[in-house]
């Protein structure tokens, strides 16, 4: 006499095990969506920065206000003085005597929505769901 098995529990067992996988896939590539979207945002805005640095007469303070214009128009918070740093005396080809650029670098604190606070449910006393700071940079020959 053979037995017969029920598999009733097994279906609940499978979906158990693979959906936080699957989840976490999912929740993962909208969250380094979200961190490639800030890094553009960044990158566009130092660039502008740079755009405006090259002209004569412009001052830091302007050129930071457009950076900080540039970054709340893509959805993100303006920066203080120091996470925008600005250099008008780069050398293009390493000779002093050379031409010279402008050089705006942004840094900016990304924080992931999801990943984070999983990451201190999974391991609470360790730096693994902090901050991580981006940076962005963009060099333009002076006018």
């Amino acid at each position: 006499m053979q037995r017969i098995r029920s598999e009733r529990g097994n279906a609940l067992i499978e979906t158990a095990i693979t959906l936080p996988i699957l989840l976490l896939v999912s929740v993962s590539i909208f969250e380094f969506g979200r961190a490639y979207q800030t890094w553009e945002v960044m990158t566009n805005a130092a660039r502008e920065g740079a755009r405006i640095a090259v002209l004569d007469g412009t001052t830091d303070a302007e050129i930071r206000a457009r950076v900080n214009q540039y970054l709340g128009i893509g959805g993100l918070t303006s920066q203080p003085d120091g996470n925008i740093s600005i250099d008008h005396t780069v050398s293009f080809t390493g000779d002093p005597t050379g031409p010279k650029g402008s050089l705006v670098q942004i840094s900016y604190p990304f924080d992931f929505m999801v990943l984070n606070p999983v990451a201190k449910l999974v391991v609470s006393d360790s730096t693994l769901g902090s901050s991580i700071e981006m940076h962005a940079s963009a060099l333009m020959r002076n006018e």
